[in-house]
């Protein structure tokens, strides 16, 4: 008998994928942080000038020194998660990781003049320098698909863990003029700078993306995705990154 009578007509949708079940995989990708330096040192610029003229009178810590930078880097790591199929609507849970080098540095300065509660003439540079790297990045998502044949397309969303080295380092010098002040006192010339790190330290936030997985053969797919993750720290950052990714179904 034909195959259309017995309900196979030539040329039909192909059969949907069991995406149901524990999976495990490899990924690599590129991304491009996005920090926000600007104010990165205020806190330790004002330790550094606390309970002094130039402080009080010219609010040196709170001038806007930095900006935003982009840069871009590279990293490996892996995932694994658990589908739940109904039809063609998938549900799961994934942990994916990468370690890598993400992040940058910048070093900015501004320069002001003006008069003390002392009667000095102040003239001020301030100089600051900020380093956020991060190394490592995780991110616990939420996932949801809708089979196509051997494709799934879906979006995720969820928290976000990372390990980074965030350096911030302020740098103020500059005179203090008053020609009515004692001899010796008349101009003062001062350099002042101060460092803090933190290292290996725990940053969080959460993520968001889509991608698309491709069934190449019994439980073997391959994996395209993007996505955007949003760390809270003395440095606000993104990391946005695009990935493919090698994984098995089990």
């Amino acid at each position: 008998m034909p195959d259309f009578l017995r309900g196979s007509l030539p040329g039909g949708p192909a059969p949907t994928v069991n995406w149901q079940g524990f999976y495990i995989g490899g990924q690599g990708g590129l991304g491009e942080s996005d920090m926000n330096f600007t104010g990165a040192t205020q806190s330790v610029a004002a330790k550094l000038l606390a309970n002094t003229a130039i402080e009080g009178s010219g609010q040196v810590s709170s001038w806007p020194v930095g900006s935003k930078v982009s840069v871009r880097g590279s990293g490996w790591g892996g995932f694994a998660g658990y589908n739940s199929q109904w039809d063609d609507v998938v549900i799961g849970v994934e942990l994916s990781y990468m370690h890598g080098k993400f992040g940058g540095t910048q070093t900015d300065s501004m320069g002001r003049i003006f008069t003390d509660g002392l009667g000095y003439t102040d003239s001020v540079t301030y100089q600051n320098t900020a380093t956020m790297s991060v190394s490592d990045m995780g991110t616990l998502r939420a996932r949801a698909g809708y089979a196509v044949g051997s494709f799934l397309p879906y979006v995720f969303g969820g928290v976000a863990l990372g390990q980074a080295d965030i350096v911030r380092t302020a740098h103020i010098f500059g005179t203090q003029v008053n020609a009515g002040a004692a001899p010796g006192f008349q101009n003062i010339p001062f350099d002042l700078s101060a460092t803090e790190g933190q290292y290996s330290h725990l940053v969080y936030g959460y993520s968001g993306g889509l991608g698309v997985d491709m069934m190449l053969t019994a439980g073997l797919f391959l994996r395209a995705e993007w996505e955007y993750v949003r760390f809270t720290s003395s440095i606000d950052t993104s990391i946005n990154t695009v990935r493919v990714g090698l994984g098995y179904k089990f």
